[in-house]
């Protein structure tokens, strides 16, 4: 198999989430923001990457959303649980964790009872994934120095994300009714 850029990029996201856990647990906000941050790019170059030379591949398929899933899921429980001044709230972390198991869930589902899935990203899932990746970069920042914390762009932003959340969910939701015929 051939080098291929964008698997390599999506690898080096999910090498750097057990980096990005232990900053966040030995209370090193600013080593977590950098990785983070690079960990987040990387999730835009490489699906640059894929479609602009022609890298897209079933293991990229499979690894990019497990790497995304894992990079946020880690930010939000570590977050929520670390020695960090500013969290997210319990409510918000609980809302993030249990919609990417609905997802994951339906699609499983879709497949036992279909035998395939098709999987398309909805604008709503990039504005969520967009907002959730600000949302824990603004609570890093908000941590290295508490004067760049603001309750209107924190609660902002967790209404916000929240807001796309739901919508992302609606549209899957809807998606997967109609991949099993439930819906025209």
């Amino acid at each position: 198999m051939k080098n291929n850029v964008a698997n390599i990029l999506t690898l080096i996201r999910l090498i750097l989430v057990p980096a990005f856990i232990i900053a966040i647990w030995y209370n090193k906000p600013l080593t977590a923001l950098v990785l983070f941050t690079f960990a987040g790019l990387t999730d835009a170059v490489d699906g640059y990457i894929a479609r602009k030379f022609n890298q897209v591949t079933l293991l990229g398929k499979i690894l990019d959303p497990i790497a995304d899933k894992t990079l946020l899921v880690s930010a939000f429980l570590f977050i929520f649980n670390s020695q960090l001044s500013i969290k997210f709230p319990f409510w918000f972390v609980v809302l993030v964790i249990s919609r990417d198991v609905y997802i994951l869930a339906g699609s499983v589902l879709i497949y036992l009872v279909k035998g395939s899935i098709k999987v398309n990203p909805t604008v709503f899932g990039k504005a969520t994934t967009f907002f959730q990746i600000a949302t824990v970069i603004y609570i890093l920042l908000a941590n290295i120095n508490l004067n760049l914390y603001n309750d209107f762009v924190y609660y902002g932003l967790i209404g916000i994300t929240f807001l796309f959340m739901v919508l992302s969910t609606m549209t899957y939701t809807y998606y997967g009714f109609k991949q099993l015929g439930m819906v025209k």
